[in-house]
């Protein structure tokens, strides 16, 4: 199991290159931060977990990995044995494959249990559909010939063109991937059609269920900005470890205001769409642009400020003072937060403790906080104390003040 702390980037080196501090070691200015630099992302990905949370990483984001789902290994998936004996016995009309990993993994998984050779040559005998480039790439290295692809990777356009050709009365073999098909298979059933299940992943809840419910106290307490879902599964997964903590209603109530729940397609944020959660997507459905799509959400919701003639830029857990990243503790940010929804206007020590987190009604923790925070951000003079009042933020009257969506949290 992976470790559920979050973790920040390792800052940047040249392979084989000297330690920083080390004697010869090249000096000169840090290197910028990278665009999510002080946020804190929760991944919930069974599969590639380790490579979004690199890319995540490289632009420095601190990471939270908690898979809330876990996949049958194909080898060991009876159900997908017995569907495989069944396709082979009894030839379909028609094979729609999905996935392009699915397909491969069908493929290996066949091999195994010694059936690789009668099913392909089975399939050879077949209509194969694949939805999309990547599907017709691993039907053609298995050694097939696809009929057909949609240019959109759509399983509408699918849909439309079987509907189209007539499937009454026709054997169709679908392969299954963990996620819905909404409509799909309904709808090819109610026109007349046989349709076969071919259950290539079948998801289950994670053994070690302790990561997911850190995920989800963290994100209940807004000390992530933003989880992302690679699959409906996992965003079912995690609504249903929810509901049943209790937490359900607290959950959602964090995604619809404070955290970024960001999906990689259309299919994926069902489950959050059907709770009223606004989920982020990206235009095309791959890792890579939903990293760009945090890179670009997260920035924005930020709060931006002229400050004593600094620029703070205040993040999840850290602050970018004139671009140089700063780790705040988490009672540093609270007050920090306070202060910023109010820029320039003085808070009172008494309401700065109600947004401290277990602080009791000691007001000197306040002063305890605001000392270290001081210190963190490296420029004392960012917050003026006022006597008897309170504290405020020493805001640049005469420069342009800029807040992103829900700033300062």
């Amino acid at each position: 199991m992976q470790d559920p702390t979050p973790r920040p980037a390792p800052p940047d080196a040249a392979p084989g290159g000297p330690e920083p501090d080390a004697p010869g070691a090249a000096s000169g200015p840090a290197p910028a931060p990278g665009p999510l630099a002080g946020f804190t992302v929760g991944i919930t990905a069974a599969r590639r977990a380790e490579e979004l949370g690199a890319l995540l990483e490289r632009r420095g984001a601190a990471v939270l990995h908690a898979p809330a789902i876990r996949i049958v290994p194909l080898p060991d998936d009876t159900e997908l044995l017995a569907a495989t004996k069944d396709l082979i016995a009894d030839a379909p009309d028609i094979v729609v494959a999905t996935t392009a990993i699915g397909f491969r993994g069908w493929i290996e998984a066949a091999d195994g249990w010694g059936l690789g050779e009668e099913l392909t040559a089975r399939l050879r005998g077949v209509e194969l559909l694949a939805r999309g480039p990547k599907v017709r790439g691993a039907i053609r290295a298995a050694g097939l010939t696809e009929a057909w692809s949609p240019a959109s990777e759509s399983m509408a356009e699918v849909l439309d063109r079987l509907l189209a050709e007539g499937v009454a009365d026709r054997r169709l073999a679908v392969q299954l991937h963990g996620e819905p098909l909404p409509g799909f298979v309904e709808a090819l059933r109610e026109a007349g059609a046989e349709v076969v299940g071919v259950p290539v992943y079948r998801w289950l809840p994670p053994e070690d269920i302790g990561p997911v419910d850190r995920l989800l106290d963290a994100a209940v307490a807004r000390s992530l900005d933003a989880v992302t879902f690679t699959s409906a599964p996992a965003a079912a997964g995690l609504l249903e470890r929810a509901r049943a903590r209790g937490l359900l209603e607290p959950l959602l109530e964090a995604l619809r205001q404070d955290v970024l729940a960001a999906c990689v397609g259309p299919v994926t944020a069902m489950p959050l769409l059907e709770h009223g959660v606004p989920a982020a997507r990206p235009e095309r459905f791959r890792l890579g642009p939903l990293v760009q799509l945090l890179c670009r959400e997260l920035p924005a919701r930020a709060a931006v400020l002229p400050v004593a003639g600094r620029r703070l830029d205040i993040r999840g857990h850290a602050v970018l003072v004139d671009g140089e990243l700063r780790a705040v503790p988490p009672a540093g940010m609270a007050l920090l937060r306070a202060l910023a929804r109010r820029p320039g206007w003085v808070v009172s020590r008494a309401e700065l403790l109600r947004a401290l987190p277990g602080a009791g009604r000691d007001e000197h923790a306040v002063e305890t906080a605001m000392a270290r925070l001081r210190t963190a951000l490296g420029a004392p003079k960012l917050i003026q104390t006022v006597v008897k009042r309170g504290y405020r933020l020493a805001l640049d009257t005469a420069s342009d003040t800029k807040y992103g969506e829900n700033a300062a949290g």
